[in-house]
């Protein structure tokens, strides 16, 4: 099924399109044939993949390969530039992904999606879409982002938690909703996220912590929020994992 945003037909590498979303807007599960970048010049967005959950904070962005399938949610309001990039020239490209974006490359980005649709591949735009491209390849990975299991019944309490980040409830009782013995429940968690489930939801509690961040809140109230005893313990793990204290994310 393709999706209202597609540009199968567009001769052209690149196309850009400027949207404004309100907040709460949710754009379900839906693919593209050609492969993504979303960018939010502000706000923040949460997007669930079939292999990943990511939240960007504003001046990242997701690298979405053609074809993967994916939901976009908006915390509030969100001013998102998407590039929709023809899967021949993306070559190199990461795979389904947050990435950094340096202020070169988010010039580039604001430039490119005022381009008019048919624009001129031997002129001025063709030679910025081609530096585009080069920029996005060379941008690291940012950790914004939880692996997702296959198992519907591991999915199940990853989505629980997900939508509720600050749930105590212990391995026991996760192993429950899931339908599983502890110790199945376990092995079978770390076999298909690649980690424990206390790693996941820590990093679950960050990711959350970054949206509220962002959206304006205060670093007591999202510790509290997020599921930590205190604000230090949170300022703690939010460096550790980061590098950066949560007040390099809180809005001035």
């Amino acid at each position: 099924m393709k999706h209202s945003g597609d540009h199968a037909l567009a001769k052209r590498p690149v196309i850009g399109l400027i949207d404004e979303y309100p907040s709460g807007f949710v754009d379900p599960m839906h693919h593209h044939e050609r492969s993504q970048l979303l960018y939010a010049s502000s706000g923040v967005m949460s997007v669930v993949a079939e292999t990943m959950c990511f939240v960007v904070p504003p001046q990242r962005a997701v690298w979405l390969p053609a074809g993967d399938r994916h939901e976009l949610s908006c915390r509030g309001p969100v001013s998102l530039r998407t590039l929709y990039i023809d899967p021949c020239h993306d070559t190199g490209m990461p795979g389904c992904s947050v990435i950094e974006v340096s202020d070169f490359l988010k010039a580039l980005i604001l430039e490119v999606v005022t381009f008019d649709h048919d624009y001129d591949l031997a002129g001025r735009e063709g030679r910025i879409v081609s530096v585009l491209l080069d920029e996005i390849r060379r941008m690291p990975n940012a950790p914004y982002h939880v692996p997702m299991p296959n198992d519907p019944r591991l999915l199940r309490v990853c989505n629980a938690i997900l939508a509720s980040p600050a749930d105590q409830r212990d391995i026991d009782g996760w192993a429950a909703l899931a339908n599983m013995g502890r110790r199945t429940f376990t092995r079978a968690f770390k076999r298909e996220t690649g980690m424990g489930l206390a790693i996941w939801r820590q990093q679950v509690r960050l990711m959350e912590a970054l949206s509220m961040l962002a959206s304006g809140l205060p670093i007591t109230t999202v510790a509290l929020d997020v599921g930590y005893e205190s604000p230090s313990a949170f300022t703690a793990m939010f460096h550790r994992t980061f590098g950066v204290p949560p007040s390099l994310y809180a809005v001035r």
